[in-house]
């Protein structure tokens, strides 16, 4: 049974040692994964990753960029972002030294020295969906209230011009309660 191409995959087999940069452009449906869709990512994924490669090791600074359809999570309002992730791998060279598993850290993966390629498809989608907001609100509603600029006029005169901004805490305090 063969085994699948992956989409986010750089080839080792005759990189030479330095710095080179890779370019890999997808939809959220090329990853097979329904927590993409479900987060909103419906538009083109674009993913930049620089590979600096020494004699001992790896190493994957990887960029997602992409745009979500999300909504407000205060006045429900649609909510397009372009949300952008960073994360860094080492892929470390196996010489024979094993290490138990739970003295690995996971930014570190050890690799064979003869690997022809290595996937960054899992690495890829898990920086796309840490990169949601946890928080989702909107700027460009007036309803949504979450941006009300400062100096605003109150329109029932309940908050004070900033004079005494200790009744202003007090009220807040109270408000709260």
């Amino acid at each position: 049974m063969p085994k699948d191409r992956a989409l986010i995959e750089i080839r080792l087999a005759g990189l030479s040692q330095g710095v080179h940069e890779f370019e890999f452009t997808c939809s959220a449906a090329d990853f097979n994964d329904p927590a993409l869709i479900e987060a909103g990512f419906t538009k083109e994924i674009s993913v930049k990753a620089v590979v600096e490669k020494s004699d001992r090791e790896l190493v994957v600074s990887m960029t997602t960029e992409a745009f979500a359809d999300l909504a407000c999570d205060i006045c429900l309002a649609p909510v397009t972002l372009d949300l952008k992730g960073t994360y860094r791998v080492y892929y470390v060279y196996d010489e024979g030294t094993h290490e138990s598993q739970e003295e690995r850290n996971e930014e570190y993966h050890l690799i064979d020295k003869s690997a022809i390629s290595i996937d960054l498809t899992e690495d890829a989608r898990e920086t796309l969906l840490l990169s949601i907001p946890m928080k989702v609100t909107c700027i460009d509603n007036p309803d949504c209230h979450v941006h009300r600029q400062e100096n605003e006029e109150p329109t029932d005169g309940s908050i004070d011009s900033g004079d005494n901004w200790q009744e202003s805490l007090e009220r807040l305090k109270n408000k709260y309660r």
